[in-house]
C-alpha cells in the first residue's frame, strides 16, 4: 500500500479505503468532486481580511492579530498546516504581546473549505494553547464540519505527494 504519511493514527479500515482509491487511481477525482473549486484568496491581505472575519464571528475578545500570511517556509511534510505564534517583548515599562498566523502556502490555491479549516484551527490558539478536548470543541464551533474537513485535507495532501510523485517520474 501507499506510504499515508498523512493519514497516521487513522483506522485500518480508513486506510485501507484510502488505499483502494489509490490503486484504482480515484483519489483525485473523488476530492475534485466534493471539493470543485479552488478559493480566490490569493494575497496575504485578502487572506488577513479573511481571518479577521472569522475571528470577528467567533473570537471577538481574543487578542488581536498583528500579522496574517502564506508562508512559504511551512512544510506540510513534517505536518505543519500553519502555525501561530505568540511573541511576548518588553517596551519600555510595558509587555507587548503580537499573535502571528502564518498558512502554509500550499493552500493558497486549495479549495476554501480547507483554508477555513486551517485558519480555524489557528484562531483556536488564540484560545487553547494545546491540542485538547477544549480546542476541538472550539474548532467544532467555529467550524461544525471541521473533523471531516481535516481528514479531506489529509486526502488533498495525500493526492498533492501522488501527482509530484508522478510529474517526477515522467
Amino acid at each position: 500500500m501507499h506510504q499515508l504519511k498523512y493519514l497516521t493514527g487513522y483506522s485500518e479500515q480508513i486506510l485501507h479505503q484510502v488505499g483502494r482509491l489509490i490503486a484504482e487511481d480515484r483519489l483525485g477525482a473523488f476530492i475534485k468532486h466534493r471539493y470543485p473549486t479552488a478559493h480566490a484568496i490569493t494575497t496575504d491581505r485578502a487572506l488577513y481580511d479573511f481571518t479577521m472575519e472569522i475571528k470577528n464571528e467567533f473570537l471577538r475578545t481574543a487578542q488581536p492579530l498583528s500579522r496574517v500570511e502564506y508562508d512559504g517556509r511551512i512544510h506540510v511534510i513534517q505536518h505543519a498546516l500553519g502555525s501561530h505564534t505568540f511573541v511576548s517583548r518588553v517596551q519600555g515599562g510595558k509587555l507587548k504581546a503580537k499573535h502571528e498566523i502564518r498558512v502554509a502556502s500550499v493552500f493558497r490555491q486549495a479549495p476554501a473549505e480547507f483554508l477555513r479549516m486551517i485558519v480555524v484551527h489557528e484562531l483556536a490558539h488564540l484560545k487553547e494553547k494545546d491540542h485538547n478536548k477544549a480546542f476541538y470543541k472550539l474548532c467544532e464551533h467555529m467550524e461544525p464540519a471541521y473533523h471531516q474537513l481535516e481528514f479531506d485535507t489529509r486526502l488533498y495532501l495525500t493526492q498533492m505527494d501522488r501527482e509530484k510523485i508522478v510529474r517526477t517520474c515522467d
